[in-house]
């Protein structure tokens, strides 16, 4: 099978921790896989490396124009788009007190930047052969809350918000639209944790440890491949930290 004839599939954020094992996962599964990245080139042509059979695209999901941009080298370099996996983002820890209008309306652009990606890569892709898969990555923290977290917690809920109502909007079509909400995964950014922080969460995980990013990624591609009656849904990858 040659390269365009495999399904493509399109992971933001893709030179992350979690960004990085979808690319592997859905390349793993068949698929072409377009590695988005913002600033981190190196960590995304490692992935590239890995997998292979794949492109590279740099965009700043907050600006409009980077996005209409990116989506017209997917065009070029891929000619489609089956799946659609939103995971890029990042968090501003600032208390309410603390936090700047500037850094909350710069947390909150994630949100912006997902659901313009989203509507154009739907537009040009997804509505017109009737299929797709749009799969966003939020968080737990969504759900539970987290202090000194309030802009991104605020972000993670309404991400799954966009995945319930984009699901209802896109009824009667084969194009389902899930959201997958880790929880204490180890990743860099969870490195960086106070060793008494980090036993004071696992405390509260049923299963005793961190989860994995693989982990996270084997839900990301099932939900790519399989789960045909499965939309509008939260699936938590979280070991029973919250359900």
């Amino acid at each position: 099978m040659g390269a365009q004839e495999k399904p493509v599939a399109i992971v933001t954020g893709g030179g992350g921790s979690i960004g990085a094992a979808c690319c592997r996962a859905l390349a793993a599964r068949g698929f072409r896989v377009g590695i988005h990245y913002r600033s981190s080139e190196e960590a995304a042509r490692r992935v590239l490396k890995d997998i292979q059979d794949g492109f590279l695209l740099r965009a700043e999901l907050s600006d409009p124009d980077q996005v209409d941009a990116m989506v017209k080298t997917i065009k070029a370099e891929a000619g489609d788009v089956s799946v659609l996996v939103n995971n890029a983002g990042f968090s501003l820890n600032r208390d309410i007190h603390s936090m700047k209008l500037d850094e909350f309306d710069r947390q909150r652009s994630v949100t912006r930047g997902t659901w313009y990606l989203t509507k154009r890569i739907l537009r040009l892709f997804m509505l017109r052969k009737g299929s797709g898969r749009i799969i966003t990555v939020s968080s737990v923290v969504g759900h539970t809350g987290n202090a000194g977290q309030i802009p991104y917690t605020m972000e993670k809920a309404a991400l799954d918000a966009f995945t319930k109502s984009l699901a209802k909007e896109l009824r009667g079509r084969d194009i389902l639209v899930n959201s997958v909400a880790p929880g204490f995964i180890a990743t860099a950014m969870t490195e960086e944790l106070p060793p008494d922080v980090r036993s004071s969460i696992l405390a509260d995980v049923p299963l005793g440890r961190m989860g994995t990013a693989d982990e996270v990624a084997d839900v990301v591609a099932f939900l790519a491949l399989r789960g045909t009656y499965i939309t509008g849904s939260v699936i938590h990858v979280n070991g029973g930290l919250y359900g």
